[in-house]
């Protein structure tokens, strides 16, 4: 059954397609190992079991009947319980919204099922995906695969833990300044943040102020281009979806492609992380690509990301604050009153910032084709960490309240300006956590990301890796 759980997402769907697979094979063992993985890493929050067996038995039945099938036919996945489940319940990681069930689906969730995946379950998120460990009161802790003692990342952990855990071929996170990329990173799975709107998030609070995103997270980059095009596309309710994005030629070879690489961007940096990223960047140099290293001051950002980040939350959920204070997240409520000492000012001057690092990263693509960077300063933090507190890196102290721009520097400015940003695994430290690098392309060059990522992938493959195995 471990070779079930870990087989691609392009070989379920051949052998569902080609008879050699039953859905309901499949499903049965997805959801055995849902509820005994659910104990010990707890990836869920709401778990769709009988309506999951009811469409694996409709999916197999078309197979027998030789019904048209969807690319992805049969094949479960699971969706961040920030994002909209028609008819299933989205908590949102919070007490808030408990017993919330929304109405509609979100559209990629909705492009899935049309393409004939099979919903498994919501995986757990800090509430309202305010920080980059996922733990909160609602549901508990969620546990890294690879050390049940360190944090899986966020605030999509919960969906970067299900598919490194075998337990979902394939997730939907959301990014809100790192959220895919940080678990991806820290769970040793791949985690694309799209262009802007290049996945409509009709759901975005603030659709024109956007800066959050839905991605897919698969276990290798084929999966997760397959999942990209299928749920990505125009959609008339998102203001930076309405029309279908000009398509790049292929990235088929690496000759003369010129890639930026900012080896640190804070103000530490694991040196087995350094070295891993270094050593994939000395690769693809030798793979004739053309690599320059480029400085970043990505820290002196963070002022600007938590005003735009702690207004929007202020706005939303302030008026809750006398009656479920107590009910909530610590580090939530903090973000929400520093949120409320803040003036339209404050907010107006962090946006103009963001045009201005919009503006700057865009002349950055004008010398260079792709940024690298590693994804985050060290591997997975303790599972204790705590999201207000400080933390150690390579021997220097981060302060208190600086963990985005002491351990995440590299995520966040991309939420801000807009920018296709994919993390993959490139290495393991020596005590078996996983390291992963990201990928930076010009505003729609998402398949470009994909493909230069999964160049990488091709010559230093990590899909024989799996979580409980002794590392070599």
């Amino acid at each position: 059954m471990n070779d079930l759980l870990f087989r691609s997402v392009t070989d379920l769907c051949a052998a569902i397609r080609g008879k050699e697979l039953s859905p309901v094979e499949l499903m049965e063992a997805v959801l055995t190992n849902l509820e005994e993985s659910q104990s010990s890493i707890n990836a869920f929050i709401t778990v769709t079991e009988t309506a999951a067996r009811s469409a694996a038995a409709a999916a197999e039945q078309a197979v027998m009947d030789g019904a048209d099938l969807g690319p992805l036919h049969g094949v479960p996945f699971a969706v961040k319980d920030l994002t909209y489940t028609k008819g299933v319940r989205t908590t949102m990681g919070s007490y808030l919204h408990d017993t919330f069930i929304p109405t509609e689906d979100a559209v990629p969730v909705a492009r899935l099922k049309a393409a004939g995946a099979i919903l498994i379950g919501k995986t757990t998120t800090p509430e309202f995906g305010h920080k980059a460990m996922t733990d909160g009161p609602l549901f508990g802790r969620t546990r890294n695969p690879w050390d049940r003692g360190r944090t899986c990342g966020g605030s999509s952990g919960g969906s970067a833990a299900a598919v490194a855990a075998g337990i979902s071929p394939l997730a939907l996170g959301t990014d809100g300044g790192g959220s895919v990329r940080i678990p991806a990173a820290c769970c040793g799975i791949v985690g694309l943040k799209p262009t802007l709107g290049r996945i409509p998030h009709i759901h975005a609070p603030d659709a024109f102020g956007n800066n959050s995103y839905i991605g897919p997270m698969c276990r290798n980059v084929t999966d997760t281009r397959l999942t990209f095009d299928i749920i990505s596309g125009p959609d008339r309710r998102d203001p930076y979806a309405l029309a279908a994005p000009p398509e790049n030629p292929p990235l088929e070879s690496l000759t003369g492609q010129r890639l930026a690489w900012l080896a640190q961007a804070g103000p530490a940096l694991d040196p087995e992380v350094a070295a891993m990223c270094r050593e994939t960047i000395d690769m693809l140099a030798g793979m004739g690509a053309e690599v320059s290293e480029i400085e970043e001051d990505f820290a002196a950002l963070e002022a600007d990301y938590l005003t735009v980040m702690r207004a929007g939350f202020a706005a939303r959920l302030g008026h809750h604050l006398p009656e479920m204070e107590g009910r909530l997240d610590r580090s939530l409520v903090d973000t929400i009153r520093r949120g409320q000492t803040l003036n339209a000012a404050d907010l107006a001057a962090a946006q103009i910032r963001r045009s201005e690092l919009f503006r700057h990263i865009q002349e950055r693509f004008a010398t260079c084709d792709f940024i690298l960077s590693p994804t985050l300063s060290a591997p997975a933090l303790a599972i204790d960490q705590d999201a207000l507190g400080g933390l150690t890196i390579a021997g220097i102290e981060v302060a208190p309240g600086s963990i985005r721009a002491g351990w995440y520097p590299y995520t966040y400015p991309f939420n801000l300006s807009g920018h296709p940003a994919i993390s993959i695994p490139c290495g393991f430290s020596t005590n078996g956590l996983p390291v992963g690098l990201q990928i930076v392309g010009p505003w729609h060059a998402d398949h470009q990301v994909l493909e230069l990522a999964a160049l990488i992938e091709t010559a230093r493959p990590w899909g024989h890796r799996r979580p409980g195995e002794t590392m070599h």
